[in-house]
């Protein structure tokens, strides 16, 4: 059997936390490689090219690792419950730290590193929880945590006597002053807030947006393409069986016209204006419904009727709407995002 190796995989979120981390470990003496897990459900823009260059100021190699297929599975069906959003916090340690093993395996590392914080979150960082993920996640004492290590269990590098317990810190709690000092003395440059804070499933908006289409179409019938398109646009229930997105700018609009499915797409030919798709088994009524609303949003003037193009499945017609007035209470009573 192989020795084991002083080297360890480093979870790097992009936040300052998990830089620590890794930069503690590679100053005791340990060959480390970052590691970076894209979900799909992070907010953060250039998120990749954050890590890499976080990977570059702690002087260690990176890997970037697409899961965002077996990620779908985990928000589906969380094992522990969700936060204050649709959040599974626990199953998406677990389900990290879990990838992050398989890869210290493929790296011939000995133990993976996480820049968890005693504390730091009330549902995924108190004692119990730390106990948890490193338990279901399988690595038991292979799961260390430099930044809160004196306040936890012995982990394998201690067993192994390549460390002291007193060579980890004890940090716990929510405040960030120490992390921030650290930073400040191991020169390490201020990246992007920490990742708990960049996650869509956490957001107000996306998660009721989310809530609704589980009651319309049952969490086992959502797909990735689902789940993406929740991401943009103003979200509109016109019935049980049918929804209204209603682009909010240049970008979100071109992300909407190109959106695969079969759907309506309507636009505006006279006037600038949104693109709104309308998803679902719509019949005339809720298309009229659909382009009045979406006329809300153009650049028509209110009172005179606008012209609208649908499109579907290669074929175009036009239907001409009087948009909605901006005051019109359906659109807040509709509005599935408020």
């Amino acid at each position: 059997m192989a020795e084991p190796q002083k080297k360890a995989i480093a979870l790097l979120s992009g936040g300052l936390d998990s830089a620590l981390a890794a930069a503690l470990t590679k100053r005791l003496g340990f060959e480390v490689v970052g590691l970076n897990l894209a979900t799909g459900f992070c907010t953060g823009q250039g998120r990749c090219d954050t890590v890499l260059a976080q990977g570059l100021a702690l002087g260690i190699p990176v890997r970037l690792l697409d899961v965002s297929e077996e990620y779908l599975e985990v928000v589906k069906r969380p094992r522990f419950g969700r936060g204050q959003g649709m959040n599974p916090c626990l199953d998406c340690r677990i389900f990290m730290v879990r990838k992050a093993g398989e890869v210290m395996e493929e790296e011939g590392a000995s133990f993976v590193v996480t820049g968890e914080v005693l504390g730091q979150r009330p549902m995924s960082q108190h004692l119990a929880a730390l106990e948890l993920v490193a338990r279901e996640s399988g690595l038991g004492e292979r799961l260390v945590r430099p930044l809160s290590g004196r306040l936890l269990g012995p982990t394998f590098p201690e067993r192994m006597g390549w460390v002291k317990r007193e060579d980890w810190l004890d940090l716990q709690g929510r405040s960030r002053k120490r992390q921030l000092e650290l930073a400040r003395e191991w020169g390490i440059p201020a990246f992007t807030p920490p990742g708990g804070g960049c996650c869509l499933l956490l957001e107000r908006a996306y998660a009721k947006r989310l809530r609704d289409l589980i009651r319309e179409k049952g969490v086992e019938a959502l797909t990735r393409d689902d789940f993406a398109l929740l991401r943009y646009g103003r979200h509109f229930r016109l019935s049980p069986k049918v929804r209204v997105v209603v682009g909010r700018d240049e970008a979100e609009n071109a992300a909407l016209l190109g959106f695969p499915g079969d759907h309506y797409v309507l636009s505006f030919p006279d006037v600038p204006g949104p693109v709104a798709l309308v998803l679902g088994e719509a019949g005339e009524e809720e298309l009229l419904a659909a382009a009045g609303l979406a006329a809300r949003y153009s650049d028509a003037p209110g009172g005179a009727p606008v012209r609208v193009l649908v499109h579907r499945n290669g074929l175009t017609r036009e239907l001409w709407v009087v948009p909605w007035d901006k005051e019109d209470p359906r659109l807040r009573k509709l509005r599935i995002d408020r």
